[in-house]
C-alpha cells in the first residue's frame, strides 16, 4: 500500500476563497433541503395533526431503531419542479435500521397534495424500490395517500415504469423472499390501495386508515350506494371481514410497534461487518471543501481527495505510469475493501484500457467499485480517432456495463459526455449515485455547446449567402451557456432524481461506507463480460 496525500496544501487566500465558494453552493443545497425537509403548508401540517396524525418524519423517526442513521434517498427530487409545489416529491424514502436490520422504508407525506403520486414521486418510489431489491432491503411502506395526480394521468398510468411497476415490483420481491410491510396509516384510494393489498403483511389503523378502490363519492356515482369511509375501507372492516389487513392498531405508535415486531422475526441478515478494521484518513475530511477550487477550470487534486477518503490514506495503486490521466486503485473506507476509479485530466486511450482491465480484475475478486467523477469526457481530435479512442472507451463502458459487484458514484467535480457513461453514470447501474454541492454535469460543457451550434449556425447560414457577425455569433451563444449552466447543476439533477443525494465532500466516506455495508450483505452477483472490441 502506498501512502497518499501530503501535509501541502493550497495558500491560506486561495484555500479560504475555496471554502467561500464551496459555501455559496452549499447554502443554496440547504435551502432546497429545509423546503423538503419541511413538506407540506403550515396549514396542512396543522390539519395532518388535527386528526391525530404524526407527520411523515415522525412516523420514520417512530418505526426506526432510536439513535441510528438514515440514509434518505432523493430528499430533494421535485425541488423547482410543478410549480414548487411538491416538496421532496411528496414521498420521503431511505434506508435505517429497525430492529437491527436495514431496511428500506417509504413514507407518504399527506401534507403535500394529500400525498398523492406526480411522475416523480413514482420515479422516487421505483428507485427505492430498486435499492431495496439490490440490497435485499425489507420494504416498509408507511401508507397516506390519495392515490395518483389526475391531471397528470398519462404521465403516471400507463407505461412501463409507471404506477404498476410499483406493485410489480412488491411481488417480485416477495417472490424472492425479501419482506414487504405496509402500515395504513390514512387514506390508500383506487390504485395506491394494492400496495397493502400486496405486501407479505399489512396493519391498519382504527379511525385513520382506510382501503379501497372506490371511495365514498365513486360508490354513490356508481352504483347509488351512500356510506361513510371506515364502513367502506376502515380497520374493522378490513382486519374482521376483508382480510385485506393482517393487524389491527389503535393508534399510529401502536401500528410502528406492530411494524417492528413483524421485522424483528427471524429473517433478513442483519447489517454485515466489514471485513477489515476501519482505520480513519491520516488527512482529515473536513479539508475536502478547501481543496476544492473556486475556479472550476482549474484542476481537482486527485491524490488529495483519496487520501481523504481512504483508509488510512492509503492505496495499492494499479498501472500508475500508464493512463495516468484516470487514477485506479485498491483500498478500503471504513474497514470495506474498494477498487477506486478517480479522474486526473481528460479520459485517454490508455486509461480506458487499463479502466477496464482494473474493472476486470476487481469483478474476479467480488471487490465493490468506487467511481469519483471530475471529467470533461473523452479526448477528442484527428489522432486521437485515428488511433481507436472510440474503441478503446467502449471497452470501458462494457466492462462498466456488465460488471456485477456493487458500484458506487460520486460526482467531485464536472461529469461530461461519454465520460460520464465511462465513469458508471446513472444509466449504469450504481448503487448509489451522489454529487457534491459543485458538481455539475451536462451533455458537455456550456462553453462548448454553445460554439459547436454557433459554427453550425454559421455553416447553415454560410450555405445561403449570409453573413454570421461576431456579435450575431456572441448573442446566439450566450443563451446556450446560460441554459446550461442551470441545467447542469448539483440541485438541478438532484431534483430530477438524476442523483440520489447532494453530499457535502466531509460526509463521503461515511456515505460510501453506509452503502458498502447495505452491500455486504446483499448476494453476490457472477459477472459475465460481453465482447470487447480489439
Amino acid at each position: 500500500m502506498a501512502l497518499l496525500g501530503s501535509p501541502v496544501r493550497p495558500a491560506s487566500s486561495e484555500f479560504t476563497a475555496n471554502l467561500a465558494q464551496h459555501r455559496a453552493f452549499s447554502q443554496q443545497v440547504d435551502s432546497a433541503r429545509s423546503s423538503a425537509i419541511a413538506g407540506g403548508s403550515n396549514q396542512a401540517r396543522d390539519a395532518h395533526g388535527a386528526r391525530n396524525k404524526l407527520l411523515p418524519r415522525q412516523r420514520i423517526d417512530a418505526v426506526l431503531d432510536p439513535a441510528t442513521p438514515f440514509l434518505e434517498i432523493g430528499q430533494l427530487a421535485g425541488h423547482g419542479l410543478y410549480e414548487g409545489g411538491v416538496p421532496s416529491a411528496g414521498i420521503i424514502t431511505g434506508v435505517g435500521i429497525v430492529e437491527g436490520r436495514p431496511c428500506m422504508v417509504m413514507a407518504n407525506d399527506a401534507t403535500v397534495k394529500g400525498g398523492t403520486y406526480y411522475p416523480l414521486t413514482i420515479r422516487k418510489q421505483i428507485r427505492a424500490q430498486t435499492i431495496a431489491r439490490e440490497n435485499a432491503l425489507p420494504c416498509l411502506y408507511l401508507v397516506d395517500s390519495g392515490g395518483a395526480f389526475l391531471p397528470l394521468q398519462e404521465d403516471i398510468f400507463p407505461d412501463e415504469n409507471h404506477f404498476g411497476k410499483i406493485f410489480r415490483n412488491i411481488a417480485e420481491m416477495s417472490a424472492l423472499g425479501i419482506r414487504q410491510v405496509a402500515a395504513v396509516l390514512g387514506s390508500c384510494t383506487a390504485g395506491g390501495a394494492y400496495i397493502p393489498a400486496m405486501c407479505d403483511e399489512t396493519v391498519i389503523v382504527e379511525g385513520n386508515g382506510t382501503i379501497y378502490l372506490g371511495g365514498p363519492h365513486l360508490v354513490q356515482a356508481a352504483t347509488g350506494e351512500v356510506v361513510d369511509h371506515q364502513s367502506l375501507g376502515g380497520a374493522d372492516v378490513h382486519t374482521r371481514m376483508s382480510g385485506v389487513a393482517d393487524h389491527y392498531a389503535h393508534d399510529e405508535l401502536h401500528a410502528l410497534s406492530l411494524v417492528r415486531d413483524i421485522v424483528a422475526r427471524p429473517g433478513p441478515a442483519r447489517i454485515a461487518k466489514p471485513p477489515l478494521v476501519p482505520v480513519p484518513p491520516k488527512y482529515d475530511p473536513a479539508e475536502l471543501q478547501g481543496l476544492i477550487p473556486a475556479n472550476p477550470k482549474q484542476p481537482i487534486p486527485a491524490r488529495e481527495i483519496l487520501a481523504r477518503i481512504l483508509d488510512g490514506s492509503e492505496i495499492a495503486m494499479y498501472r500508475e505510469r500508464y493512463g495516468a490521466t484516470l487514477l485506479c486503485g485498491t483500498g478500503a473506507i471504513g474497514g470495506y475493501p474498494v477498487g477506486v476509479l478517480i479522474n486526473d485530466g481528460v479520459l485517454m486511450s490508455e486509461s480506458a484500457q487499463k479502466a477496464a482491465n482494473f474493472i476486470q480484475l476487481c469483478s474476479q475478486s467480488g471487490i465493490p467499485l468506487v467511481f469519483l467523477h471530475n471529467v470533461s469526457g473523452f479526448m477528442v481530435g484527428v489522432s486521437h480517432e485515428q488511433g481507436g479512442i472510440a474503441k478503446d472507451g467502449a471497452k470501458m463502458v462494457n466492462a462498466v456495463s456488465t460488471s456485477r459487484v456493487p458500484k458506487f458514484s460520486v460526482i467531485v467535480g464536472g461529469s461530461y459526455g461519454a465520460g460520464a457513461y465511462a465513469m458508471c453514470g446513472r444509466a449504469f447501474g450504481p448503487r448509489l449515485m451522489a454529487m457534491w454541492p459543485n458538481a455539475r454535469t451536462s451533455v458537455m460543457g456550456g462553453e462548448q455547446a454553445a460554439t459547436v451550434l454557433a459554427l453550425v449556425r454559421q455553416e447553415q447560414l454560410a450555405r445561403k449567402g449570409q453573413r454570421f457577425t461576431a456579435e450575431e455569433a456572441e448573442a446566439f451563444k450566450q443563451p446556450v451557456r446560460e441554459s446550461y449552466a442551470a441545467q447542469s447543476t448539483a440541485l438541478h439533477a438532484a431534483s430530477r432524481l438524476w442523483v440520489d443525494a447532494i453530499i457535502d465532500p466531509a460526509d463521503t466516506r461515511a456515505w460510501l461506507a453506509m452503502g458498502l455495508s447495505l452491500a455486504a450483505a446483499s448476494p453476490p452477483q457472477e459477472t459475465r463480460f460481453g465482447v470487447f472490441r480489439m
